[in-house]
């Protein structure tokens, strides 16, 4: 590599002409003889022939090697092609919680597959404290969470606006009606707890500043296994409202009687991924199925 710092690349190109010509003139030699000393070979590049310098047998051994480094250099500098989602085979990292999975990722699947067929998607659990170092080091491409959550210094886009509903089943001996606060704080609780253990969420502040409590009675660290919890049992959750869309069938769902703040989903990427046309495509293609301008 100190060789490289020293070099004018431009005498590899003198030298790959060298070498395709077989011969070559006394002024050009002396042009390259500079490249001879720099990178110093063993033995000449150059010997005196009939009608000027020609190649050692050192300098043709370079030839295949330096076709081949020129060839890669040319690739490096060719303009950015266009990304041509039919016959890509990409591999896209993301990263999103299971509510995300499920309510954003799995509904775009079919479209992603029929326009990128031969591409790739590796999805792995999103942890907010570790998204801007994931993204950082390219271990992941794209990620879903909250807006609130996003950590500074990366891109984002906000895909949609969520909010909480209470979800219990078809049934439930207290759920006959909309409940009033007295019946809210009255039911069984199962409580997302991303970290695991917890059995706190805003919806306790908010009730704590009416002077009020509830019962949680589960903590999972996991948003899909409630919808079939809640269905079993009477049991009850506040859920994001996507995230019930095709699991209505067993559960009803009814608006709190204690305000909560709704919260913008955001897809999150690193500066560096910004340009790159397959993911500035997929970016593209994730704001349009939520009718969102891309």
């Amino acid at each position: 590599m100190n060789n490289l710092h020293k070099l004018d690349l431009n005498l590899l190109l003198t030298l790959n002409t060298l070498l395709i010509e077989r011969n070559v003139t006394r002024a050009a030699a002396r042009r390259m003889s500079w490249l001879v000393r720099c990178v110093h070979f063993s033995c000449p590049l150059l010997l005196p022939g009939p009608r000027g310098m020609l190649p050692t047998a050192r300098a043709l051994s370079l030839f295949a090697p330096l076709q081949a480094a020129l060839a890669q250099l040319e690739q490096v500098l060719q303009p950015e092609q266009a990304f041509d989602p039919a016959t890509s085979d990409v591999r896209w990292n993301l990263a999103a919680a299971d509510a995300g999975e499920y309510a954003n990722l799995r509904p775009m699947l079919p479209s992603l597959r029929a326009q990128a067929p031969l591409s790739r998607m590796a999805v792995f659990e999103a942890v907010p404290a570790r998204m801007a170092q994931e993204l950082e080091s390219g271990q992941v491409d794209l990620g879903f969470l909250a807006q609130e959550e996003a950590p500074p210094g990366l891109r984002h886009r906000t895909l949609f606006t969520e909010h909480y509903v209470l979800a219990g089943r078809h049934g439930h001996p207290l759920l006959q009606t909309p409940p009033d606060l007295d019946q809210f704080c009255a039911l069984e609780f199962i409580v997302v707890s991303p970290n695991g253990g917890g059995f706190r969420s805003s919806v306790d502040t908010a009730l704590e500043q009416l002077g009020r409590t509830r019962k949680v009675v589960l903590s999972v660290p996991h948003f899909l296994i409630v919808p079939p919890l809640l269905a079993e049992s009477d049991m009850v959750a506040l859920l994001p409202s996507r995230l019930l869309k095709n699991a209505l069938g067993a559960l009803r769902t009814w608006e709190p009687p204690v305000a909560l703040p709704d919260y913008d989903m955001a897809m999150v990427w690193h500066e560096r991924m910004h340009l790159d046309p397959a993911h500035r495509w997929l970016r593209e293609r994730i704001m349009e199925w939520n009718g969102k301008p891309a």
